[in-house]
């Protein structure tokens, strides 16, 4: 049977963040751990001492380069450098100049999964740190008579050729036209719209 293991949440020695910029944590054993993880990423089987050298140092510098703000970032960032790898292991091994083409296509069809799956982790880093794509609601809009309102992309109708939107003043709310009179002998205005 084993021990029991005693763990401590909050000792002041790990609370130093002296490799916040790797795990985005104030604590140094997630960071340590994190960047152990991202550096096991890598398939070095093949690799000299030297190349092993360059490619964990590679991606400890990816690490800081991404810059985790907080634990989830450190998350984020360490599998975007694992899906990086094993994607670029993929396309390489798809290009060895004996595999079959089962081999390469099973590779290329890894390689454009792990792809987006890094690109879906970026897209998700980047929501979580405010750079997603903005959505504006608009829940109520008043309308008053006579008034016209337009929500939405507006081009102009009738197939009109070489019309430039961008040189045309764009502003939603009431232009008043001129009106026209009926024909009947009361002489009310009719409501033309401006397509007619």
């Amino acid at each position: 049977m084993n021990a029991p293991t005693t763990l401590a949440a909050d000792e002041p020695e790990d609370r130093k963040g002296r490799l916040k910029d790797l795990g985005g944590s104030q604590s140094d054993h997630w960071n340590n751990i994190l960047a152990n993880q991202a550096l096991q990423s890598h398939w070095v089987k093949n690799s000299s001492q030297e190349d092993r050298d360059k490619q964990l140092n590679a991606t400890l510098a990816a690490l800081a380069g991404i810059g985790p703000k907080d634990e989830l970032e450190g998350m984020m960032a360490a599998q975007l450098i694992a899906a990086h790898n094993a994607a670029m292991e993929c396309y390489r091994r798809a290009m060895i100049g004996e595999q079959t083409f089962e081999g390469r296509r099973e590779n290329l069809a890894q390689a454009s999964k792990l792809s987006r799956t890094y690109a879906a982790l970026l897209e998700a880093l980047n929501r979580h740190r405010g750079k997603g794509q903005q959505r504006v609601t608009v829940e109520h809009v008043h309308v008053h008579a006579g008034g016209q309102a337009v929500v939405g992309m507006v081009e102009p109708s009738g197939g009109r050729v070489g019309t430039k939107t961008e040189d045309q003043p764009h502003a939603l709310g009431y232009a008043p036209r001129e009106e026209m009179r009926s024909a009947d002998s009361s002489g009310q205005p009719l409501p033309v719209t401006c397509d007619e």
